[in-house]
């Protein structure tokens, strides 16, 4: 396992670099809240011919299906497959009916995700990755971090499975150094990049209940890109765990403390990365 802990005057080149998993949506999130902090976006705005807000989305409570259920995805992506068009993977999931009306349910959704990069790209008039590097990298002082696009983009990375395509993250996924992603969630929580009550929303959570039984959350919750509640240890932590095929990362910041810590494990031993890095936090 590597682990690099990060507080406020940490290098953001330090560490391997590595898939972000699914702490793009963190990321995403970022760009989102700033385009709504400029008065460019709104978050309780329903977007065009849809019944959700951002806030649903960027909360995961659209009502939005996910694609990660589907043993098809999965096989297809084992065998090494190009990933599917967007229209196919939409309509393999259903995903023009919703599971429940939103904001009264809660469902972990990729495909929502995959809806606030395009509005991202769209409300900013540039590609998702020029996008984010103005609206978050650039301000928050974070170095060689980029989204993958293809096969290539991903070689020599630790933790994936030969000949992964990034394309079967829909949302995007983003590779960085691993201390780079403790780096900005640090910048993001503590640096005043938000104003304060764009940050409250942000760590605001939708509580999803008790104790996880084989993750050690105690009281789980979701913000705004922000997985946030009490660690199995008593503690408040808030940031972002994912996985992918070959390797799980997660990166957590403990305000109370203002320590923030990345961890990166070949494999797919989720709790056992969360709670180390849990401990340092």
């Amino acid at each position: 396992m590597n682990m690099i802990l990060v507080g406020n005057t940490a290098s953001a080149s330090d560490g391997p670099v590595v898939p972000w998993w699914s702490f793009t949506k963190t990321v995403l999130a970022a760009a989102v809240l700033a385009l709504v902090r400029d008065g460019i976006l709104h978050l309780d705005d329903s977007l065009p011919d849809a019944p959700y807000t951002l806030r649903h989305l960027l909360q995961h409570r659209s009502g939005l299906p996910d694609y990660g259920g589907l043993p098809e995805y999965h096989a297809a992506v084992e065998r090494g497959e190009e990933p599917w068009p967007l229209a196919e993977l939409l309509a393999r999931c259903d995903a023009g009916r919703l599971r429940y009306t939103p904001g009264e349910g809660w469902g972990y959704s990729n495909i929502g995700y995959w809806h606030l990069g395009q509005t991202v790209a769209h409300a900013f008039g540039e590609p998702l990755g020029r996008a984010l590097d103005l609206l978050v990298f650039g301000p928050l002082g974070i170095e060689g971090v980029h989204l993958a696009q293809t096969r290539a983009d991903l070689k020599g990375l630790p933790g994936l499975v030969a000949g992964y395509h990034p394309g079967w993250v829909y949302h995007g996924l983003l590779v960085g150094p691993l201390a780079a992603a403790a780096r900005l969630l640090h910048g993001l929580l503590a640096s005043g990049f938000l104003p304060p009550g764009l940050l409250r929303a942000m760590r605001h959570p939708y509580r999803l209940g008790g104790p996880v039984s084989d993750r050690p959350w105690l009281a789980p919750g979701y913000g705004l890109g922000l997985m946030c509640g009490e660690a199995a240890t008593g503690l408040h932590v808030e940031g972002h765990s994912g996985g992918g095929p070959g390797s799980v990362v997660a990166v957590y910041h403990r305000p109370a403390e203002g320590v923030t810590a990345a961890g990166f494990s070949p494999g797919a031993d989720m709790a056992a990365l969360e709670a180390a890095v849990f401990r340092y936090t």
